[in-house]
């Protein structure tokens, strides 16, 4: 895992450029560089920290964008408490749940879960991808105050996190781990890819399960490819299917 990247940013970019980059590097002890690095790097560029890796031919980097079109369309049109992921964490009538997403990559399901009213903390142990989310996150209180309080975002290892729990107790815990990609969906999407790359798979995410279980006062919910094994050989009370993924609930 790459947890210690260079921030650069480009000699077009604003005075808020740079004041923003500094303060990512301050607080997350990541090098200020002047020069653009070779590979790795986290660039801020209008008022956005994005991820990228110059391997990658034509890679535009990847940032956390609450506010992309994708994801409202997908909020403004989408299945809202009918989406599997809703019916998986329990959504129904007026309650909703408060939620640990454990493995929360770019923020996508925590949004979705969000802005159906769950409070949901995101736990991340990699200092780039807390950066990113923080990032998005900043982004979006400025726009969405309302969603963004919705929102707490720790930064640490979700196995040692969930086991010395000290937050609000969480209804949900939601794990997604990094599942290796088949070489038939290489065409997996470029963000994907570089996420791969810099973070690996996640070999330790059998070790989730436990602590996740113990903690969460109602159900565990495990995101899985359809053709995946059962996270930690555990076999769930019920499976939730939609095209691509199963969603393996634990009901406490």
């Amino acid at each position: 895992m790459r947890d210690l990247l260079p921030v650069w940013v480009p000699e077009h970019a604003t005075a808020e450029d740079h004041e923003l980059a500094a303060a990512v590097a301050d607080k997350w002890q990541f090098p200020l560089v002047s020069n653009e690095p070779g590979n790795f790097m986290l660039m801020v560029e209008h008022n956005l920290l994005q991820l990228k890796d110059n391997t990658i031919a034509q890679q535009r980097g990847v940032s956390v964008d609450f506010l992309a079109a994708d994801i409202q369309y997908r909020r403004a049109h989408g299945g809202g408490k009918k989406e599997p992921i809703a019916k998986a964490v329990g959504l129904k009538g007026e309650f909703r749940p408060t939620v640990i997403d454990a493995t929360p990559g770019l923020g996508r399901d925590a949004y979705v879960l969000a802005t159906l009213g769950c409070k949901v903390f995101m736990v991340e142990r990699s200092s780039v991808v807390a950066a990113l989310l923080e990032d998005g996150l900043r982004r979006l209180a400025d726009s969405k105050p309302e969603q963004a309080q919705l929102f707490t975002l720790i930064h640490g290892n979700s196995i040692e996190v969930l086991a010395s729990w000290q937050h609000a107790p969480a209804d949900v815990v939601y794990l997604d781990p990094m599942f290796p990609h088949r070489k038939k969906a290489a065409a997996v999407k470029k963000e994907m890819k570089v996420f791969q790359h810099l973070l690996g798979n996640d070999p330790d995410a059998d070790e989730l399960l436990a602590p996740a279980r113990k903690l969460a006062t109602r159900r565990v919910v495990v995101k899985r490819p359809n053709s995946a094994e059962y996270l930690a050989g555990g076999r769930p009370s019920m499976a939730i299917t939609s095209k691509k993924h199963r969603f393996d609930v634990y009901i406490k």
